[in-house]
This record gives structure tokens, sequence and C-alpha cells, in this order.
């Protein structure tokens, strides 16, 4: 099954608003990882990004940073975020699940081997925030291998001609970064990210999905007048680091129903 774009199908068909949403893996804890995963996609989430810990988050802004050292110190490993997926997947068997990090910890865990395990547990995709897709063959062609997307992201800065080679790389979806900087919530969605859409359909068929600084149902409506899809992280991230423990979920739950329209 080819859950990212069945995923994507199903929302192009219906005319409505797609909703990707990101959390740390192990942030606050693993339980609540797997516990969450499960309420994102009742309330609204069409795919999940689950954040693989890293100490050099250089895309990251300081919400999503802080949700990092807290895994890291809770000692998130890449087997922990496999294992979530695993743990979850027989309860959203037709979600995709994308896993986003950074390339350094795949390399170092060996590419073959992670690519083979994301598939024996249901990952469907990567994002690797720094792999430049000069760079990028030899991953590329183990998650071929396995069936698993390589989703690239583009910026307002991209090229034409960089729009183009990443897009021979990629698969599944495209990220659109809607801004030239970190992740982090922001009050207007930027007219430079509408323009990359448009920059963008002139190459490519795949889906596009538009993240950084989408934090609001209005900004949801907005992306998606262009776009199939919507990122929220950090406003999710927020959410998690101002409530107590046993309000996680439940506030989380309510920010994704109403991002998603589930919530009247």
């Amino acid at each position: 099954m080819d859950r990212v774009t069945e995923t994507f199908a199903s929302i192009r068909q219906s005319g409505r608003t797609g909703l990707v949403t990101y959390i740390t893996s192990g942030f606050p804890s693993l339980d609540i990882t797997k516990k969450l995963i499960p309420v994102l996609v009742e309330n609204g989430a069409d795919l999940i990004e689950l954040g693989i810990p890293f100490s050099d988050p250089l895309a990251d802004g300081p919400v999503i940073q802080e949700s990092t050292n807290i895994a890291l110190e809770n000692g998130i490993t890449i087997d922990d975020c496999l294992n979530i997926v695993e743990a979850v997947r027989k309860d959203i068997p037709t979600t995709p699940l994308i896993l986003m990090g950074y390339y350094n910890p795949i390399f170092n865990y060996g590419i073959a081997e992670f690519a083979h395990k994301c598939s024996s547990v249901g990952v469907d995709g990567l994002i690797v925030v720094d792999l430049p897709w000069e760079e990028i063959t030899p991953l590329q062609s183990a998650c071929s291998e396995h069936g698993l997307h390589i989703i690239p992201l583009l910026a307002p800065t991209s090229a034409a001609d960089r729009i183009a080679g990443t897009l021979t790389v990629g698969s599944g979806f495209i990220y659109c970064v809607s801004v030239t900087g970190v992740t982090g919530s922001r009050q207007d969605v930027s007219d430079r990210g509408l323009d990359l859409i448009q920059r963008v359909k002139g190459h490519t068929s795949l889906p596009l999905a538009v993240g950084f600084g989408i934090s609001s149902r209005e900004h949801v409506l907005e992306v998606c007048n262009e776009a199939d899809a919507a990122v929220v992280g950090s406003a999710l991230i927020r959410t998690m680091l101002d409530s107590p423990e046993d309000k996680i979920i439940a506030n989380v739950a309510d920010l994704v129903s109403n991002l998603s329209g589930k919530k009247s």
C-alpha cells in the first residue's frame, strides 16, 4: 500500500484542506508520543511527521529545539523512533508516517539497515532536512529498494534549476518551506511561500505541502487555496510545552481539531 499517494489522492478528490502534523519522537516521553499519534489522526491529521531527535537541528527554531533537547535527555534513539512507528501502526493502518530529521544520525546508523528497518515497521517516507539533492543518491537507492518515499524540501530562495534538480529525486509529496529561516509560529503566511508554490507547480504534479509558520485554521485555509496540505509543528510543540503532562493529549487534540476544521 502506498499510503502517501492514496492519502493525497483522497485529499484532492474530496477538495478539502490537508493537514500534516509534526511531533518530536519521545517528547515529553515515549508513552505520550505513542498515545498522541492516534489522537492526531482522530482529530483530522492526514499525515504524521515524527522528528528524530538530533543535537544540532539547524533548521528548527527554539520551540522544536526545546522539545528535541528533552527527547535527547530522555535518551531517545533512532531505534526508539522506529519502535514508536511499529507500536502505533496497527491502530492507524492507513495514515502515512514520515520520519523527519538530519542526515548524520541516519548515516551513522547505516543507510541500508535504516531503510530496511523503516520499511519493516511501517514508515512511509523520509524528510532529511540537511541533505542536498546532489548527495542523496545512496539514501535514495536504499529507500527505493524498500518502497520508501524521499520527500524533498524547497525554500523561497530555491532557483528554478535547483527546483528542477531536487524534484528528480523526490517522491510522495513536496515540502515547500514558506520562509527563509527556522521553524516557528508566525502571525501571517509568507507571500514568498505562496509564490514558491506557484513556481514549484510548474515543475511537478506531485502534491504540495507548505510548512514553517503555520499555526491557525486561517493559515491552513490560506495555504490550501494553493497547495494540498499545510504542515504544523511548532504550534503543536508549543501547546505541549505549555500544558501540564496530564493535559497534553487533550490540549493537542483540541488544537488539531481546530486546524483541520473538524471542530466547528
